[in-house]
């Protein structure tokens, strides 16, 4: 009895963690789309923006940031799919060691997801800057 009891204190264990993995992943593809959504909300400032500041000296330098935070959005949006991706796998995974790897796949898409919201929002407050100094 002593060892029918270990066996399943073992098998409970490896799907604990299982499950552990695969709501990381889970959590990260959340945490990557909302990093997109902030995202593409600021390259859509940005672009503003820079409408406001077209025709002035420093137009110019305000599409040009918008455009950055318009790319940085992109990659964030990508960085969400391959999370979303990677948390399906973990999900899908028949070992815990694959649902680890695809639960780590999926936290490095949300920190790059992470960094190119604060990629999109640097570039839409250059945005700003611009559309500033182009109205004094």
């Amino acid at each position: 009895m002593s060892l029918n009891k270990t066996l399943l204190a073992i098998a409970l264990a490896f799907a604990l963690t299982a499950c552990t993995n695969k709501d990381q992943a889970a959590d990260a593809a959340a945490d990557a789309n909302a990093s997109a959504a902030d995202a593409t909300e600021a390259a859509a400032d940005a672009s503003a923006m820079a409408a406001d500041a077209a025709g002035t000296p420093t137009g110019d330098a305000a599409a040009m940031a918008a455009d950055a935070a318009a790319s940085a959005a992109a990659t964030a949006t990508d960085a969400a799919a391959t999370a979303g991706d990677a948390a399906a796998a973990a999900a899908a995974a028949g070992t815990s060691e694959a649902a680890d790897k695809s639960a780590d796949a999926a936290e490095a898409a949300e920190d790059v997801a992470d960094n190119a919201e604060d990629m999109a929002e640097k570039s839409r407050d250059d945005a700003a800057h611009a559309a500033d100094a182009g109205k004094h």
